[in-house]
């Protein structure tokens, strides 16, 4: 099997290699000149470029917004507006170290201003007459961090190649700025909750709205999302606002933590952060000018306040339960009344959180778990899991044979756990089928230390493992396995169903078989496959 997937990655490797040297004969490698790359959306033209054959357009306004009110169309323009670089994404909080994720997945920055509602576009071709399917891909960091270009995994050209598919990124308020609620303190504040999640409702709009001019079909339209970004799609699931903008959702590595908080906690930390200003309800609106970084400390200052009255423990930036915008949970309320006939694919990776496990930086790779012996890795397997250790490692053997068991200490059961929970619950409060997939290849860099990590499946749903080296090897084997996951994710945003001719027969997630596409160098399906070990390991001890 092994041999039949290094085959795939030759066969892959002339078939692209043929592909570019087609389009590099009828396309310049890079165009941009009066004339092309031009659409006119509802506000103006844009002028984008085009890159080996994909149209580009960077920077789209779809939306702007006073600080804390909800966002408004944009302003139009005269004449051709350019869309050559990206927009300024949102502020956020000083990044003052390098965390030790980024040894696998570099990040990257760009211009901070509140003004960050902008987003990016790539397609094969601006036909209206067209109708490829969209992809609207919301990146993670919670709700707290992240932008549409911080990982170079985010770029959406090869999977619009690929797939023959519009795929949009885009950027929104976040953090302090994206979801205090200040709705108690007046009729002028009574949209001031949930701004960052409006803004993503905005983009969904305009993306309805302006599509087809980029080849899209606005009745066709997918959103995904991994870690933040799922969350954010978990919520779009549940508000009235989002439900005829998409027709399929993608989550991945999302189901970590409530979707949103009750209206008492935001409430409390709003009139926390006011008072950590010096302001009051007549007072309120010189909130409006506080510099962000002031702002950010009283908000961070609240939340701490927030968890010592002791409403809620390890707050952060997240959605509100608000009445309006957010009416109620928006997955246990939400989910059926606005997604039941909305088909899911929800999946994670199997380390997930390794790096946080093991967040020494002198000892993570001298340490690593590929590398352990078995009296080592029962040592280890004891040290997370006590007395259940021998237990968990007969489990483990019998879920994953094909794994060292080493890779038990590493493996992220919650996040696995709280997939499968996710998927039952959709199952149960829906009618659409809900795919389920464990990411799980182990790359060939630094001995194979950082497993399937964190953010790792986007790069590969979105065709970019050639982006990033240090985190995938640059060869062959990362472009196969990059190729059956970006088919799978394509597929379903095309038709609502992941399989292709290149994986096992797919099936859809009942809380019978609990179908699940494992991604590895060999693609296999499990039926129930880990239940037991999920059961033992999240099983107090």
């Amino acid at each position: 099997m092994k041999q039949l997937k290094q085959l795939a990655a030759l066969v892959l490797s002339l078939t692209l290699g043929l592909s570019a040297q087609i389009v590099s004969a009828s396309d310049d490698t890079f165009v941009a000149t009066a004339g092309q790359a031009v659409v006119k959306v509802t506000q103006g033209q844009l002028m984008g470029f085009r890159d080996r054959g994909i149209y580009t357009f960077r920077g789209v306004p779809y939306a702007k917004a006073a600080r804390f009110m909800p966002p408004e169309a944009p302003d139009s323009w005269n004449g051709v507006r350019l869309a050559m670089n990206y927009g300024e994404i949102c502020p956020v909080p000083d990044q003052i170290t390098v965390s030790l994720d980024e040894q696998f997945n570099a990040h990257r920055y760009f211009p901070q201003n509140e003004n960050c509602q902008f987003l990016n576009v790539w397609s094969p071709g601006l036909s209206t007459a067209a109708k490829r399917p969209v992809l609207v891909f919301i990146h993670g960091g919670g709700f707290t961090n992240g932008s549409s270009i911080e990982g170079e995994g985010y770029d959406g050209r090869n999977l619009a190649e690929l797939a023959d598919m519009v795929v949009v990124t885009l950027n929104h308020r976040l953090n302090v700025l994206g979801a205090l609620d200040l709705t108690a303190f007046g009729p002028k504040y009574a949209q001031a909750s949930n701004a960052g999640m409006r803004d993503v409702a905005a983009a969904l709009k305009w993306v309805n709205i302006n599509i087809a001019q980029f080849g899209g079909d606005p009745q066709n339209v997918t959103i995904m999302g991994q870690s933040g970004g799922g969350g954010k799609v978990r919520v779009l699931m549940g508000i009235p606002e989002a439900k005829d903008l998409f027709g399929k959702s993608i989550v991945m590595s999302g189901v970590g933590s409530n979707a949103a908080y009750p209206k008492n906690v935001a409430t409390a930390v709003a009139k926390y952060t006011v008072q950590n200003l010096g302001l009051n309800a007549k007072t309120i609106d010189r909130i409006t000018t506080v510099p962000y970084q002031t702002l950010l400390a009283a908000g961070i200052k609240a939340m701490q306040q927030v968890e010592k009255d002791g409403l809620a423990t390890a707050i952060s930036w997240r959605p509100t339960v608000d009445g309006t915008f957010v009416p109620a949970d928006p997955v246990t309320d939400g989910w059926a009344k606005y997604s039941a006939d909305k088909p899911l694919l929800i999946g994670n990776v199997l380390e997930e959180m390794n790096t946080i496990i093991r967040n020494n930086n002198s000892t993570f790779y001298a340490d690593n778990w590929a590398t352990w012996n078995e009296q080592r890795t029962m040592s280890k397997l004891s040290e997370r899991f006590g007395g259940k250790a021998a237990a968990v490692a007969a489990e483990w053997k019998k879920a994953y044979p094909r794994d060292p068991l080493s890779r038990a200490f590493v493996f992220s059961e919650a996040n696995r756990a709280g997939t499968v929970a996710a998927a039952e619950f959709k199952t149960r409060n829906g009618r659409a089928p809900v795919y389920v997939y464990l990411y799980k290849w182990d790359p060939p860099v630094l001995d194979g230390v950082a497993g399937a990590w964190h953010v790792s499946d986007v790069h590969m749903a979105m065709f970019n493992t050639d982006l990033q080296p240090q985190s995938f090897g640059g060869g062959e084997a990362a472009r196969s396995m990059s190729y059956d996951v970006a088919r799978a994710f394509a597929s379903f945003a095309r038709t609502g169903k992941p399989g292709h001719s290149g994986l096992p027969d797919w099936p859809a997630f009942t809380a019978d078989n609990h179908a699940t596409m494992l991604f590895d160098d060999y693609n296999t399906v499990g039926i129930n496959h880990d239940k037991a070990l999920l059961d033992l390991m999240t099983k107090p001890n």
